[in-house]
């Protein structure tokens, strides 16, 4: 990790993520949402570091780290946000659920050197999206899943997914080489 990276302060879910990410970068600082329950002392807590310092939204792969993400990135638009996948997330026990808490030290090395950010520069269209295969298919969900991977933006259904590409500045080009890319590698 960058050493300027450690001016941000990471937005995790638990204290188990907290525990994985200070196992690899000592000296880091984050903030735990303890799981979906988003407090509004929380939010408020990180809307006033925002202030001073980069917030770095790292939340698991899953449904109620995509609302734990949207909910905190509501309170601090400029977030940046880091990503894992579903593998890299995945436990090594049963029983376990998915999370940062289980990612390697390389995957939390990537999600927090390949940030994005909102961008309003996208100049990609529903229906160049549409024309790519990540809507309408049958094979669009899993497209759309392997291309979050690429692009290392995470999964989101077909609305989510394209407003996600939106906001974070993906191009229509951006992304048709992704899309190429991945459907090369299958």
């Amino acid at each position: 990790m960058k050493k300027k990276q450690y001016n941000a302060v990471i937005v995790v879910e638990g204290k188990d993520d907290t525990i994985r990410l200070k196992q690899f970068f000592p000296g880091i600082e984050t903030i735990e949402t303890n799981g979906s329950a988003v407090s509004d002392e929380m939010l408020a807590q990180v809307k006033e570091l925002a202030k001073t310092r980069e917030i770095i939204i790292l939340t698991d792969p899953d449904l109620n780290g995509e609302r734990i993400r949207r909910l905190v990135t509501e309170a601090v638009p400029d977030a940046k946000q880091a990503f894992i996948t579903r593998k890299e997330g995945e436990p090594h026990k049963a029983g376990q659920s998915l999370g940062v808490e289980h990612a390697p030290k390389a995957a939390l090395e990537l999600a927090l050197q390949d940030l994005h950010e909102v961008k309003d520069t996208s100049d990609l269209t529903r229906f160049a999206y549409r024309q790519l295969g990540l809507e309408g298919r049958s094979d669009s969900r899993h497209l759309r899943e392997l291309v979050g991977q690429k692009l290392r933006v995470g999964y989101g259904n077909s609305r989510q997914f394209f407003n996600r590409l939106k906001t974070f500045g993906i191009s229509e080009s951006q992304l048709a080489q992704a899309v190429k890319e991945v459907k090369a590698h299958e």
